[in-house]
């Protein structure tokens, strides 16, 4: 018998009963679409980081509390609180020769808390403590008003800049600049609205309220050490010397001898892209695998409905062997049958998988974020070939015993 009338005869049989191949494709169908989903939600949320990053600049240079090695995060990424820098350590860096390239950096003190402007409301409202120079490090600019200035910021003044999105927040629309609001339960006056940012690393830059570092850590955090420090070098040539300036300098600020580790992590731009390409590759390829483990639960799955198929078409197997069938169309008829099942399961996965992940990202687009939808031709192709390899695996064992079927027993089975 030729694969073509085979293959017709797989088909016509399967369709004799839609529901039972439909529930023997569905765990395959869960298994695969969630890895294109998983492989796709993790390529889109790489590129969305890793393009925000781009967005800063390369030449922008980080500081980090607590040590880190080299292809690793440091703590506080993990919300570990370390406090080993301060506000000395920023006007060292800025001070230093071995650090002149640095042409401008800020300290960065955050916080959450609630904020409140007449009758609007906010619970859980990020604050952020910046110096002066904020703007020119992260490259922002102001849409009305102005920007804090140093003085202001080492006289403790209550004075905020806001987030393009905090008009809505807090004053329904309407102009901000010149009102107050209260933070926790001080009261601050609004001088600037910062341009439409998006959202960086996840975190909605237009809806923050900027204020002053001092204010934010002596009056709202009551702390003395930074979350971060960014600094921004002349050129994106002089980034390794900078940071090896940078290194020097805050080793000395923190009395670390040679044997010491550092108690810090200093970061650029392109080192930041490398590390969290391969954590975000790392993440994806793990859920990835945890999702795979779906596809050998609706291997499994199928193997018992073919089992039940070959039990209940006894009579068939004997009347086709007794015309003629050998054991090999026998065989092939059920494999096919499976193979046919497996691409079918393949296909509605992976245009399930796409479907939702397109969902997704149009509703985090909805949200402020540039999220790419991204649908790889090599995780399809994963993903089929997965789905046929798992079908021919646990396939060939009820096609083997349908095919080693004695006529005779067959024909007699009631």
């Amino acid at each position: 018998m030729e694969v073509r009338s085979i293959l017709a005869l797989s088909v016509r049989n399967l369709r004799s009963n839609p529901l039972r191949s439909f529930l023997t494709m569905l765990g395959l169908i869960i298994g695969i679409g969630s890895v294109v989903l998983i492989v796709s939600l993790g390529a889109g949320a790489q590129a969305l980081i890793i393009s925000q990053i781009k967005g800063l600049g390369s030449n922008l240079v980080g500081v980090l509390p607590g040590a880190s090695d080299e292809n690793g995060p440091p703590a506080s990424v993990f919300g570990i609180q370390v406090k080993t820098l301060t506000n000395d350590d920023v006007r060292a860096l800025l001070n230093d020769s071995r650090t002149r390239h640095l042409v401008e950096a800020s300290g960065y003190a955050q916080g959450r808390a609630k904020m409140v402007s007449g009758n609007q409301e906010l619970e859980g409202g990020t604050f952020m403590g910046v110096q002066a120079s904020y703007p020119r490090v992260e490259n922002v600019t102001v849409s009305m008003g102005r920007f804090f200035t140093a003085e202001e910021d080492s006289g403790l003044a209550r004075v905020a800049v806001v987030g393009s999105q905090m008009r809505n927040e807090l004053w329904g629309g309407d102009d901000p600049v010149g009102k107050t609001f209260k933070i926790k339960r001080e009261s601050f006056r609004v001088i600037g609205e910062l341009k439409p940012r998006g959202s960086v690393g996840f975190s909605n830059q237009d809806k923050v309220v900027i204020v002053p570092l001092l204010t934010a850590q002596k009056i709202l955090l009551g702390q003395r050490h930074l979350s971060l420090v960014r600094g921004r070098a002349d050129d994106t040539s002089n980034i390794p010397d900078t940071i090896a300036g940078m290194r020097e300098v805050l080793r000395d600020q923190h009395n670390l001898s040679g044997l010491d580790e550092d108690d810090f992590s200093v970061r650029n731009a392109a080192t930041a892209i490398a590390l969290l390409s391969t954590i975000t590759n790392a993440v994806r390829f793990f859920l990835a695998a945890i999702a795979a483990i779906s596809l050998l639960v609706g291997g499994i799955g199928i193997m018992n409905i073919m089992l039940v198929a070959v039990n209940e078409r006894y009579r068939e197997i004997g009347l086709r062997k007794a015309v003629g069938a050998t054991q090999a169309n026998i065989q092939s008829q059920f494999l096919l049958e499976t193979i046919v099942i497996t691409i079918t399961g393949s296909i509605i996965g992976i245009a399930g998988g796409a479907i939702v992940s397109g969902l997704i990202a149009l509703a985090a687009r909805a949200l402020g974020y540039d999220w790419a939808f991204v649908v790889s031709i090599s995780s399809i192709v994963l993903a089929v070939a997965v789905g046929l390899a798992i079908g021919l695996a646990f396939g060939y064992y009820p096609a083997r015993r349908a095919a080693k079927l004695d006529p005779i027993v067959a024909l007699r089975y009631e």
